[in-house]
């Protein structure tokens, strides 16, 4: 047997729990195949981040009242403190497990702290209030001061009782300031708008005589659980933890299987912090990524014209304009409502679009395409560029598909952009095939960056299947899994925007 070189030695000791000193640290990071990231998915990692036994409520089957619960932020840095909001139907002890979720050996998370236990006992369901606000007031349960070495990531809080064995989760965002090549942005005001907890609650339920859902007038709060997601498909492990696990989970997993360098935030943060994006290479939209502030689609035009590339591996993206508007304790950024649409709402939208008077530059100035109605359907990504080299070494040729990637909304109609590039077009259709029509695109910035638009909320589905992870079948139509077209395309984009300019 050879023997072991330095970085497999590494390896060893933090699989085996070990710790790096600082000498072994440094050498590792000076390896270029080497980062925080590498480093962090050594470590041991488990399968027991995954809830096992889930249980909702028998009427609306939307929120877990056995256990549930939320955090006092939606991002949180190290040594700042996170407020845990715990509550159960029966009184007792509960705790918190707290997970990082990555690649760790395809284990996809690792235990970092468990909290408790402490008291439980039943909160109350708030009212509801101005503009169908529910926001919860409940007493803190338990709170944490976030370590040093915790790495930036989305952090999953698996919360348990004494009294049954069910169990939800309470999810939160680890960021950090350090440079990094990719800014992984969560979708989390996107998971807000769809989340009905309590009883059906969200941007899309109101009362209005006409049955418009795409209005404004409606708010959501993020003090309050996250129900169970319940628009295409049931998924019993979106308990809590908004849609991160549903669609931007596979990215993120393969990413740090892949050892890219990268760091995630919030979509407030982006609002919040024009600087979050010049630390980066290039910023990452994910999945479903609906609902963007004015002053987050400005900072990231502003960053993308001063050089930063730019990848929306997600569909009916920055479609509404989504004003923040703090808690009724003050606290900044804890509310959502939806005030317009972004390049106003098009004659089509009309039937189901009312008083979204706020508008906002189209998206498609910054995606390279827009949303499109008929905006819901399934269909093929059908290559029309193959000479392009986003497919050098793909093997695709003119009018070769990946079966079912397009859905459940996409991006079309591409914009009059210097130098765009339509390479992947076709049809979709809705439940009751009526037919609509995707472009996905490249085109160049004004520094030689580069702006992807892959056109599809299920990009990442094409990527991998990490645990817990369950592939979504809507309109008729499902994504077939891990592609390693859909892998090599991706490789080929982010070894592009690694390639010094």
């Amino acid at each position: 047997m050879s023997p072991l070189n330095r970085r497999e030695v590494l390896a060893k000791s933090l699989l085996a729990g070990g710790a790096l000193c600082a000498a072994d640290e440094a050498f590792a990071l000076k390896d270029s195949k080497q980062n925080a990231i590498v480093l962090e998915n050594l470590k041991p990692g488990t399968l027991d981040w995954q809830l096992t036994y889930t249980r909702t409520d028998t009427k609306d089957k939307l929120r877990c009242p056995l256990i549930e619960g939320y955090a006092s932020r939606t991002s949180v840095s190290v040594g700042e403190t996170i407020t845990f909001f715990v509550s159960a139907l029966s009184p007792g002890k509960g705790t918190l497990d707290i997970y990082r979720l990555g690649f760790y050996a395809g284990k996809g998370g690792r235990l970092v702290q468990q909290i408790g236990p402490f008291e439980i006992f039943k909160q109350e369901t708030p009212a509801v209030g101005e503009q169908r606000l529910r926001e919860c007031n409940w007493k803190e349960s338990a709170s944490l001061k976030i370590p040093e070495g915790w790495l930036s990531g989305v952090y999953l809080a698996k919360i348990s009782s004494n009294q049954h064995r069910y169990q939800s989760y309470i999810v939160f965002i680890v960021k950090d300031n350090r440079k990094a090549d990719f800014l992984f942005q969560c979708s989390d005001n996107t998971w807000q708008a769809y989340n009905q907890w309590p009883d059906g609650y969200s941007l899309y339920t109101n009362d209005r005589p006409d049955k418009k859902v795409l209005v404004s007038g409606v708010k959501v709060s993020f003090d309050r659980p996250y129900g169970k997601y319940a628009q295409i498909f049931d998924n019993p492990l979106s308990q809590g933890s908004g849609e991160f696990l549903l669609w931007e989970f596979p990215l993120a997993f393969w990413m740090e299987k892949e050892g890219y360098d990268l760091t995630y935030c919030s979509n407030s943060d982006v609002h919040c912090n024009a600087e979050e994006l010049h630390r980066v290479k290039a910023f990452l939209s994910v999945g479903h990524d609906e609902y963007w502030s004015l002053e987050q689609f400005n900072n990231v035009k502003n960053a993308v014209n001063k050089g930063i590339h730019a990848a929306f591996l997600s569909g009916n993206s920055v479609c509404f304009v989504t004003p923040y508007s703090a808690s009724t304790k003050n606290v900044a950024n804890r509310t959502l409502t939806r005030a317009g649409r972004y390049g106003g709402v098009r004659p089509k939208e009309k039937p189901f679009m009312v008083d979204l008077n706020l508008d906002g530059p189209n998206e498609a100035t910054l995606i390279g395409a827009q949303t499109v109605t008929p905006f819901n359907g399934s269909g093929d990504w059908i290559v029309t560029k193959p000479e392009h080299w986003l497919f050098n070494g793909t093997g695709m040729k003119k009018g070769d598909k990946i079966s079912g990637l397009v859905g459940w909304e996409f991006h079309g109609e591409p914009a009059a952009i210097t130098g765009l590039e339509v390479i992947a077009e076709g049809p979709t259709y809705t439940g009751n095939d009526v037919e609509s029509h995707y472009t996905s695109t490249i085109y160049p910035g004004q520094k030689g960056n580069l702006v992807f638009n892959a056109s599809t909320i299920f990009w990442a589905q094409g990527l991998t299947q990490p645990p817990g992870h369950m592939p979504p079948i809507s309109h008729h139509g499902r994504p077939q899994g891990p592609d390693e077209r859909v892998q090599k395309i991706t490789k080929n984009l982010f070894e592009k925007f690694l390639e010094k300019r």
